[in-house]
């Protein structure tokens, strides 16, 4: 018996501004997986989309195909309530690693699958193996068994979840179509919805340092992968947050790993801290929670409780030295002034190109490269003053590291705009617009 379709009908159809149908959709997912469909005319398809673009039913079925190609987790065996966070990605954002443990301290499981850093944004895998005898992989009846124990669990995603997604999107990245809200929105969710949590808070980042610099961009990704989570009975919360500036004051495998147990340890930068308590607020509430205190958490060490038994289930040891770089370098300010503005993009540039981020997926990252941000915004400074410091064991980097840091750090006689975290608010009954939120 043949296929029911032919991969170059489904082209034509979208590419001619038309609707596909909800078998046409299934088929062309199910048939890409088995190879009936090609690459180049799964790129072809892709590149329709991102110039015609899918209705919020076709983007539905998409997801909903993306999940069927794979395995989806089932954690509904747990005495606890489950919940999850994902990132867009960003400059700094290490806020998974202290905020699992937040959540996990109240009684709730908080799976989450992972992945590693492309270009300047960092992974959390990545962040995570730079502790000693760390490891992501784990059996989905391990992660169930750890859920139980610990609460906190960050895995790698298996290879049979999601498959379609997994090939899509490494096609997708070297064919120019990865800017298209419906495909970025059902490849974020078909993993999170794939995974099994039963409730999701997405921190959409919005800034220079972000996927999506612009707030209207941002905004529509998020209503869009709201809507689908709630489609597939999934509760689902959305928080659109500033990128323009690193968070913290570190960007860089280990050193994120260190500022997030300073965190831990009631401590840490303000930016990241806040941002936690925003994050495990919307979390605890969507798991039963609400009158959960997530400061209280941090403050009197059961988050760091939870830390620990974490690493030390997967392997790790939380008391061993983190890796450090092997040379370090600093970038001096030239002129007199307040510092008014820091760079994202800038900065995870240099740390990339220090060695903290990939080019390719099958690159290997330095652990202890990367930046420590040494001036804060609103900061006085000074000819000659520090401002950021420079991590690498490859010295051979610092020059373009430099060039990249070149015009990241804006001093003027001036007063900088208050950084507003959370600019905005999606789903749980309510939207937010960035007016309504401090």
């Amino acid at each position: 018996m043949g296929e029911p379709f032919d991969a170059v009908d489904v082209i034509v159809t979208k590419r001619d501004g038309g609707r596909l149908s909800d078998a046409q959709i299934d088929w062309v997912v199910d048939a890409y997986v088995r190879s009936v469909v090609a690459e180049e005319q799964m790129a072809a398809l892709a590149m329709a989309v991102v110039l015609v673009g899918m209705d919020a039913g076709e983007t539905a079925r998409w997801t909903a195909a993306m999940v069927a190609s794979g395995r989806r987790l089932d954690f509904t065996g747990l005495s606890r309530p489950t919940v999850d966070k994902h990132s867009t990605g960003g400059v700094g954002d290490k806020i998974t690693l202290p905020l699992g443990p937040v959540v996990a301290s109240f009684g709730v499981a908080v799976p989450q699958l992972s992945g590693r850093g492309l270009g300047h944004t960092g992974g959390t895998l990545d962040k995570l193996e730079s502790i000693p005898g760390w490891s992501p992989w784990l059996t989905p009846a391990q992660m169930e068994a750890q859920l139980q124990a610990v609460g906190a669990v960050v895995a790698a995603a298996g290879d049979d979840l999601a498959p379609a997604d997994r090939r899509l999107y490494a096609l997708r990245d070297i064919t120019g179509t990865v800017a298209s809200v419906p495909l970025i929105a059902s490849s974020i969710m078909s993993k999170k919805i794939a995974e099994g949590t039963a409730s999701l808070v997405l921190d959409v980042k919005v800034g220079t340092g972000a996927f999506l610099p612009d707030l209207a961009s941002a905004t529509e990704l998020a209503h869009t992968m709201v809507r689908l989570g709630e489609d597939c009975q999934v509760r689902t919360v959305a928080l659109l947050t500033d990128m323009s500036t690193p968070l913290g004051a570190t960007v860089g495998n280990a050193l994120e790993v260190r500022e997030a147990v300073e965190v831990l340890a009631g401590g840490g930068p303000s930016d990241v801290v806040e941002l936690v308590c925003v994050l495990a607020r919307e979390m605890l509430t969507l798991a039963g929670r609400p009158d959960a205190d997530p400061s209280a958490a941090l403050a009197d060490g059961t988050a760091m409780d939870v830390w620990r038994a974490m690493v030390r289930a997967q392997g790790g040891d939380p008391d061993a030295p983190l890796p450090q770089a092997t040379h370090t370098d600093v970038l001096v300010a030239t002129t007199s002034g307040t510092l008014i503005s820091v760079d994202a993009l800038a900065v995870g540039t240099a740390a990339w190109r220090l060695g903290a981020g990939r080019t390719r997926r099958d690159d290997q990252v330095q652990p202890g490269a990367g930046i420590e941000l040494l001036a804060c915004l609103g900061d006085q400074v000074r000819p000659g003053q520090p401002l950021a410091r420079l991590h690498t064991d490859t010295p051979d980097r610092f020059t373009r590291a430099h060039q990249a840091l070149a015009d990241a750090f804006t001093i003027a006689e001036a007063t900088p705009a208050p950084r507003r975290l959370v600019l905005g608010r999606i789903g749980g009954g309510s939207d937010v617009g960035m007016g309504d939120t401090s």
